[in-house]
């Protein structure tokens, strides 16, 4: 299995401790890693994730009887246009240039931003990712990030830095603004209409707000009005559809015995073992700006005694980390309690029930892509 969730060339590496490091003679514990990880590589890492990595306009594939979907396509791939000229390609050493100005095209017509407005499985991110990379600008002109990562940047670098780091770019795309979350959203917009004056382009998707979840799907209305003044900048782009990680596709494989997921993890290349209610434990000490660190070099993630999580803060942090390993395509194989069990109904029913639903969703794709590692 080629590795795809290595640190990116230059990009600084999280330090690790010899604890860290597997031994020879069997696999990595994700409890036994704490890694720090520098500012620099935080703006670094604002690039589509590599399972997105690939991600363009003509690999989406829009379900036929969503038209929304063949829509937003169209849509997106104008703005993209419209971003183009006036900076040149990255040059001599390549070294990001944070207060010096680029040049720049003359200010589109029309909205500055898009908000990619759908339920989970759409699509959106990987629209979003291709959004990025049909902007044609240098890499170190164009961000992308979760709302999260964007906000630990804000808290690595402070609000003035991000400004001036983030306001030399061309486009920034933000997966998953955080609606949840008052005080985050209010600092975020504050930066948004930083970067809007700096001539930045902006692309978001978002989840819902508590108390407004209805199916689960639709969030515009919600979050123009949470960015406020900023609404005028974006124009939004309804995407029906059902979850593609589940369209046509067979149901996730039954959970596993804990002695065949230790079987795997000590024969499988780059696997981490962890006993999973030691793992929930861990993300408790561990900044979820560092779960990503803490994946480098994973190949396969194999829990042992999976239950439903304790409490809601325990379940935030495992969405965060289910992101992260969906992200890097690392597949899961897990014994316990099937992962459509992690979270209550209470939860299911509450206000980050679309987080769990999420979770769930991203979790089952990974542990269909862990099938072949129970194969001979």
């Amino acid at each position: 299995m080629s590795s795809t969730n290595a640190v990116a060339p230059g990009v600084p590496a999280a330090r690790t401790t010899a604890s860290d490091v597997a031994s020879s003679d069997g696999p990595v514990a994700l409890t036994a890693r704490s890694p720090q990880v520098p500012a620099d590589r935080l703006v670094a890492e604002m690039v589509p994730p590599p399972r997105f990595g690939t991600a363009r306009f003509d690999t989406y594939l829009p379900d036929p009887n969503q038209p929304s979907q063949t829509a937003a396509v169209k849509t997106l791939g104008d703005f993209a246009a419209q971003l183009g000229g006036g900076v040149s390609a990255a040059g001599g050493s390549g070294r990001k240039r944070w207060f010096r100005r680029e040049s720049r095209p003359a200010t589109p017509s029309g909205p500055r931003g898009v908000y990619l407005d759908g339920g989970y499985g759409v699509g959106k991110t990987h629209l979003l990712a291709s959004l990025w990379h049909a902007t044609p600008a240098a890499p170190e002109l164009k961000a992308f990030g979760t709302f999260v990562e964007l906000t630990n940047l804000v808290g690595a670098l402070g609000f003035q830095q991000t400004v001036r780091t983030l306001g030399e770019h061309r486009l920034l795309c933000i997966d998953e603004f955080e609606l949840d979350d008052p005080g985050d959203t209010v600092l975020v917009s504050s930066l948004l209409s930083k970067l809007v004056e700096s001539g930045v382009a902006l692309a978001a998707t978002s989840n819902t707000l508590p108390g407004k979840l209805g199916e689960g799907r639709f969030a515009a209305v919600d979050f123009l009005r949470e960015i406020q003044g900023l609404s005028a900048h974006f124009r939004a782009l309804r995407i029906d559809g059902e979850d593609y990680r589940h369209r046509g596709l067979p149901e996730a494989p039954a959970p596993h015995s804990d002695d065949l997921v230790t079987r795997v993890a000590y024969r499988t290349p780059g696997a981490s073992l962890d006993d999973f209610p030691s793992l929930l434990d861990h993300l408790s000490k561990v900044h979820p700006s560092r779960y990503g660190a803490m994946c480098d070099g994973i190949e396969a993630v194999c829990l042992t005694g999976v239950v439903p999580v304790p409490d809601q803060s325990t379940a935030l942090r495992l969405v965060v980390l289910a992101d992260r390993l969906y992200d890097r395509e690392v597949p899961v194989l897990a014994s316990g309690a099937p992962f459509d069990a992690l979270f209550s109904e209470e939860m299911l029913r509450g206000g980050y029930r679309k987080k769990y639903f999420r979770a769930i969703s991203r979790l089952t794709a990974l542990a269909r892509d862990a099938k072949p590692l129970v194969e001979p």
